[in-house]
């Protein structure tokens, strides 16, 4: 079965020479021009991947990958004309799972469309990391106020629902399932994201953040998460 991509871009000769490019390469592509018809696309069909413009009319970018993300954890690749950090941290910062800056080569496209598509499933090992066996086995790990359902893919803190994106989920899985252990950011990457990490701080910083933003008391003094300035992040709370 094909692959299905939902294509969001309104400029229609970058929307006709990418979808081109993807079904040659055997994905089954729907492409819509603007943010109401991408909302109303995206409600009625099923996609492995959305590939998202973020300068949209009638709705911007930003408001459908607030929707998508409020339905589905659907993998979202941003493109962007605008080549700075603070498009870059908004998308991802509203879960994005990855993005490209335009103008872009077809070849890193179709790399990131595969690669964002394969890891789309929960789980992922870093090179050369292997979870506790005991803490692998555990379907649910209390911390100091906060729980994580691994079944589920939750998290609970002092009782309450915390809204988490898939990669931040992931990010606080693999410190939960490895206590004690030091995660550097290029292990993080690759078994969050699984693919190969080429030194873009930006993404890792942009998920930490937010993800302490979501679950800490008080983020620039973090209780779960440690950083070890020149080396990585380590889980700070104790397993209980």
């Amino acid at each position: 079965m094909q692959q299905r991509i939902l294509l969001i871009e309104d400029d229609e000769s970058i929307s006709e020479m990418v979808s081109s490019y993807l079904v040659k390469e055997g994905f089954e592509v729907k492409s819509v021009y603007d943010g109401e018809e991408a909302e109303r696309v995206f409600r009625s069909g099923t996609y492995e991947l959305v590939l998202l413009d973020l300068m949209l009319p009638k709705r911007s970018g930003t408001d459908i990958l607030q929707t998508i993300r409020a339905n589905s954890l659907v993998p979202v690749l941003i493109m962007s004309a605008k080549d700075s950090d603070v498009d870059k941290a908004l998308g991802l910062g509203f879960g994005a799972d990855d993005y490209i800056t335009k103008p872009f080569s077809m070849i890193e496209l179709v790399a990131r469309v595969k690669a964002a598509i394969r890891r789309a499933g929960y789980g992922g090992v870093a090179a050369g990391v292997k979870p506790e066996a005991a803490a692998a086995a555990r379907q649910t790990i209390s911390l100091e106020g906060l729980t994580v359902d691994l079944d589920n893919f939750t998290a609970l803190k002092h009782g309450e629902e915390v809204k988490l994106t898939a990669k931040e989920f992931h990010i606080l899985k693999l410190f939960v399932t490895n206590p004690g252990r030091v995660f550097t950011k290029a292990q993080i990457y690759a078994s969050v994201w699984a693919d190969e990490y080429y030194g873009d701080e930006n993404v890792i910083n942009v998920h930490m953040r937010r993800l302490r933003e979501k679950i800490e008391d008080d983020p620039s003094h973090p209780l779960y998460i440690k950083t070890l300035w020149g080396i990585g992040y380590k889980l700070g709370a104790e397993v209980q």
